[in-house]
């Protein structure tokens, strides 16, 4: 299939009183065209800081950004405008990413108004297909942010992001501030605009039961480096590196009669400032041995388009 995104050695670091902070650490990656790849991992462990530079919110510090075949790395403001309308973002929480002196048609129409994309006429009849779309009601195109709950102002919020037809979406963790029911309504919602419009998204997240649904492909980050990628039924079935088995582990079971076994993750983070040359997992794994301390590891594809950072993924695993 045709790649419409794919990073090389992406890196973005942050300046900080004591020293350089290392947010994003030498991705490489792909994403397909109608396919979604799904990013987990602890808080801070630089998935949103991932998103917002793919799509040109943060400027790179090293690396490769191709976007359908164009590298746009380095590209000048004017074409970073030009490429939003073919990629959007739709923001973690919808109280506070929504402006809350513009009502809901006049939120959902900016990008119409910024593109001069069509007339006032058209523009509200473009709102109005998109509050459809959504499931909004049309009833609520006057209300204020402050006057509908979580879950309406979420739908907002991808509206807002459907608005320019993008051909790529980075969904920074969309469902984390929603009630459970309305998280499955969300998701429902994504996955069914990708269906019919060939939607492709990077999903970002903490929750790996969230991740588990929506993904094509899973990529599990900690403290800024990929430790594990694979398709996400291959990555529940069988994951290979010590910080992806104690991720899954932690996933509540809906069952009083079926044990599952803990896998504990001890010991303290690792500092994503100026990090040593080892392994960022080192001070949390039972497995690591002196080429850990010495040697950061390297994502290697163990099995096909299976990728793990481990120096020892091999004899923990029995391959």
């Amino acid at each position: 299939m045709d790649e419409i995104l794919r990073v090389e050695h992406l890196k973005k670091y942050f300046n900080v009183p004591s020293g350089t902070l290392h947010a994003v650490d030498d991705l490489t990656f792909s994403i397909n065209k109608g396919e979604t790849l799904g990013v987990v991992g602890e808080s801070g462990c630089g998935k949103s800081t991932l998103g917002r530079v793919v799509i040109k919110l943060l400027d790179s510090t090293d690396g490769k950004i191709f976007f359908d075949g164009e590298d746009i790395t380095s590209v000048n403001e004017k074409r970073i405008v030009e490429l939003r309308k073919q990629m959007q973002i739709i923001f973690q929480d919808p109280y506070s990413s929504l402006n809350p002196r513009l009502c809901v048609s006049d939120i959902i129409a900016d990008p119409l108004k910024v593109y001069k994309l069509s007339s006032r006429a058209d523009r509200q009849k473009r709102v109005f297909e998109l509050m459809d779309m959504v499931g909004l009601a049309r009833r609520f195109a006057y209300a204020y942010p402050h006057e509908l709950d979580g879950g309406r102002r979420q739908r907002i919020g991808v509206a807002r992001a459907l608005s320019l037809s993008p051909k790529f979406i980075v969904c920074d963790e969309p469902v984390s501030a929603l009630d459970v029911s309305i998280q499955a309504q969300i998701l429902n919602l994504l996955q069914d605009l990708q269906e019919q419009q060939g939607l492709t998204y990077l999903f970002v997240t903490h929750d790996l039961s969230v991740v588990k649904h929506i993904s094509t492909d899973i990529m599990v980050m900690y403290i800024g480096v990929m430790v594990e990628k694979s398709p996400s039924k291959e990555l529940f079935k069988s994951p290979l590196h010590p910080y992806t088995k104690g991720l899954l582990s932690a996933i509540p079971v809906p069952s009083i009669h079926r044990e599952k076994k803990r896998v504990e993750l001890l010991g303290e983070l690792s500092s994503p400032i100026e990090p040593n040359d080892e392994c960022r997992f080192l001070p949390r794994c039972r497995y690591a041995t002196d080429i850990c301390r010495n040697k950061a590891p390297v994502a290697q594809e163990v099995q096909p388009n299976h990728f793990v950072a481990c120096h020892n993924v091999r004899a923990i695993n029995e391959l």
